[in-house]
């Protein structure tokens, strides 16, 4: 028997106390019991998403279900969007745009480069009929973090435009005001900061997006934006929930309430930087730039003359550690270890020693015990 340690960046550890919810006896949705569980969820997701202003809109959906409904409700065939992205997850942002008619400009940075404000103003300064500006806050395949808060400074002076954030693998890692910072849009799911498994994904919704709502003629029905916010009236759903999934969101926001949102950007730093020293200690190259490092995930460039997909299934199968392997262009080329969501020390501590060990296997030419210590040393402070 060997035990296991999931560190990737989705899904993610759910804490025992969010597993015991799920495993309740199933109730019916349409009963004051599940009225006071969507309160709940509804309550502590605009703690997580630092907003008053906005409204929260909760689907039975991944992550892309979330990205389909940004676009199908902000926007008409034809109109005006640019895309600013730097791995997997801004290009399928440009990819359902396309799909649904729109006037797509992408600004692509590679996968080690962050997103220029600077050429979103100048964008928008060519094109100010625009009608929206979409950007990855947090790029789980590149592990990059955008200034949002920079580029939000830049949409605020066109009324017109709505700024559309993929905070899927932010929300509960990085810093996200949705209200203080003047973001529009701001989508997460279920299987990373929020500490569930997949299939429940959320979505703020700020005035000027609803003003964005009501001109879109794209179609929609599922996700329609309308349908959700009219059933939260009700402390309600217009379908069918995962209501397993919502009874252990709820004991998730409670454990986060419970942290505080400040601690638990702090407690991802921490880890992520303890990860970032062991890794350079053991003359590892990181992948992601200085200036726009998150703290989700860490990827990590594979020594040369190392076979990159044979490290990441050591790990897993000899050692019980799993972490993700690169994807595209970087499939066996990077690895990437996730802190994001329920994560503590010794989870670091455990995926370096496992590192080491493999690397050691490998015949990588390095001191034992390095990245550890250097882990330790961070963590301790």
């Amino acid at each position: 028997m060997r035990k296991k340690y999931l560190m990737t960046p989705g899904p993610t550890p759910v804490p025992s106390e969010v597993l015991l919810a799920q495993a309740r006896p199933m109730i019916h949705h349409r009963t004051p019991d599940f009225e006071q569980v969507v309160r709940e969820c509804v309550e502590g997701l605009k703690y997580v998403f630092q907003t008053e202003q906005s409204d929260v809109l909760l689907f039975a959906c991944s992550g892309t279900g979330a990205m389909e409904s940004a676009v199908v409700n902000c926007f008409c065939a034809g109109d005006k969007v640019v895309v600013g992205y730097n791995g997997k997850f801004g290009q399928r942002m440009e990819q359902i745009s396309k799909t649904y008619g729109l006037e797509v400009t992408k600004l692509e940075y590679g996968w080690q480069k962050v997103v220029d404000p600077a050429d979103i103003a100048a964008y928008l300064a060519a094109n100010p009929d625009a009608r929206g500006v979409i950007v990855t806050q947090s790029e789980t395949s590149s592990g990059v973090l955008n200034d949002v808060e920079a580029i939000a400074r830049v949409v605020k002076d066109y009324p017109d435009c709505v700024l559309i954030v993929d905070s899927i693998t932010g929300i509960g890692a990085v810093d996200v005001q949705t209200d203080a910072w003047g973001l529009d849009v701001v989508m997460t799911g279920s299987q990373k900061g929020l500490m569930l498994p997949p299939g429940l994904a959320a979505v703020s919704v700020s005035p000027k997006a609803w003003r964005a709502c009501e001109r879109s003629t794209l179609p929609k029905f599922y996700f329609d934006w309308k349908k959700h916010a009219k059933s939260l009236e009700k402390d309600t759903t217009p379908f069918t929930p995962a209501v397993s999934l919502m009874i252990g969101l709820a004991e998730s926001l409670r454990l986060m309430r419970e942290e505080g949102i400040e601690n638990i950007i702090a407690r991802h730093a921490r880890l992520a930087e303890a990860t970032r020293q062991g890794c350079e200690a053991l003359g590892l190259e990181l992948f992601a730039p200085a200036e726009g490092r998150g703290n989700a995930v860490t990827p990590v460039w594979v020594p040369e003359g190392l076979d990159g997909k044979k490290l990441v299934s050591i790990m897993k199968n000899r050692h019980g550690v799993t972490v993700a392997g690169g994807q595209d262009d970087y499939a066996g080329r990077i690895f990437r270890v996730g802190h994001l969501g329920y994560f503590g020390d010794f989870d670091i501590i455990t995926t370096l020693a496992a590192l080491e060990m493999t690397l050691v296997e490998l015949g990588y030419d390095f001191e034992p015990g390095s990245g550890i210590k250097a882990a330790e040393k961070a963590l301790i402070g």
